[in-house]
C-alpha cells in the first residue's frame, strides 16, 4: 500500500535547475527543481547507478554526473538510449513539507 513520507522541507528542496539527494524513509531519491516545479526520480542511473541526485539539470532532464545519461524528470525517460527510463514517484506539497508517494 503506498504512502506519503516526508522528503524535505519546501526551504531545503534545490533551486531551479538544480537537483539534489534527498531520503524518504530510507530510500535515496533524486529531487529535482525543473523551472520551479519539484520532480522526484530514482536515484541510481541504469548505466552503472551513478547518483541522479548529484548530476545537474539541463532542458527539463537530470543529468547524471558519471556518464551524462539524461532523464526526463515527468517521465523517467531517457534521452538516450531510447528505451531506458528511472521510476519517477509522485510529489506533493503540504505546508512546509515535500512530501513523496512510497510503496
Amino acid at each position: 500500500m503506498a504512502k506519503w513520507v516526508r522528503l524535505c522541507g519546501v526551504a531545503e528542496a534545490p533551486a531551479a535547475g538544480q537537483a539534489t539527494e534527498a531520503n524518504a524513509g530510507g530510500t535515496w531519491l533524486c529531487l529535482a527543481n525543473v523551472n520551479g516545479e519539484l520532480a522526484a526520480l530514482d536515484n541510481l542511473c541504469p548505466h552503472r547507478q551513478g547518483p541522479l541526485g548529484q548530476g545537474w539539470v539541463e532542458n527539463g532532464r537530470v543529468v547524471c554526473p558519471w556518464h551524462s545519461w539524461a532523464f526526463d524528470a515527468k517521465t523517467g525517460m531517457a534521452e538516450y538510449p531510447v528505451g531506458q527510463q528511472v521510476q519517477v514517484f509522485p510529489l506533493k506539497i503540504e505546508g512546509e513539507d515535500v512530501l513523496v508517494e512510497m510503496e
